[in-house]
């Protein structure tokens, strides 16, 4: 059995950084991993997309069309941009704020947060979203809502990695000085997605709850 995830947002987001945590995670349980990614333009402001695929049979680092079962998105844009990805009834977890990317800048499209997350609301299987810049603020930096989104994804039980995992990841692939600010945002991620699975559940939250811890 294999679990895909398609990480996707703009330049200098830790859109790399999110995939290498969650593969080293996967290679602690045992699993074989194949990640890989596209970058444009990265550091001024282009898309970035990770793939990162986990199982006993993997033959190549890309996610075909269709197969993701679910796709982490620092931006809600690249969601939609990337949204053929996602299997039926997969996952999206998005932060709201919108990042506008070069390719929308220089074509002077109109980019609405609301129209992207009514998108993904209407047609993907699940979707999580995440005021990032609450949790930042909470976090004390701008730049933890990489880990917030794993710690979203840790609540979900999608990949099958728990919370525990996800810290440990963090304590063994990041700085000792940032350390603690990256496990508080896991937490903050894990809360605010928790949060929304309940309120679209009435309340009844606690099988994602079980898979989180």
């Amino acid at each position: 059995m294999s679990k895909n995830c398609l990480l996707c947002g703009v330049g200098g987001q830790g859109v790399v950084l999110a995939s290498r945590l969650i593969a080293y995670a996967a290679m602690e349980q045992g699993q074989a991993v194949r990640t890989t990614e596209t970058i444009g333009m990265a550091q001024r402001g282009g898309s970035v997309v990770s793939h990162v695929r986990m199982g006993s049979e993997i033959y190549s680092p890309l996610i075909p069309q269709g197969e993701a079962d679910a796709i982490l998105a620092f931006e809600p844009g690249e969601a939609v941009r990337t949204f053929p990805y996602l299997k039926k009834g997969g996952l999206v977890i998005a932060d709201r704020r919108v990042v506008k990317p070069v390719t929308a800048s220089l074509g002077g499209s109109t980019y609405s947060s609301e129209a992207m997350l009514g998108f993904l609301r209407d047609n993907a299987g699940t979707l999580l979203i995440l005021d990032g810049d609450e949790i930042c603020q909470r976090a004390g930096s701008a730049k933890v809502l990489n880990v917030a989104l794993l710690g979203a994804a840790a609540a979900s039980g999608i990949l099958g990695i728990t919370l525990e995992e996800m810290k440990e990841a963090v304590r063994r692939n990041v700085k000792e000085r940032f350390i603690e600010m990256n496990e508080k945002a896991l937490m903050l991620g894990q809360e605010a997605a928790r949060k929304d699975l309940r309120r679209q559940t009435g309340g009844h939250g606690d099988e994602n709850d079980r898979t989180a811890v």
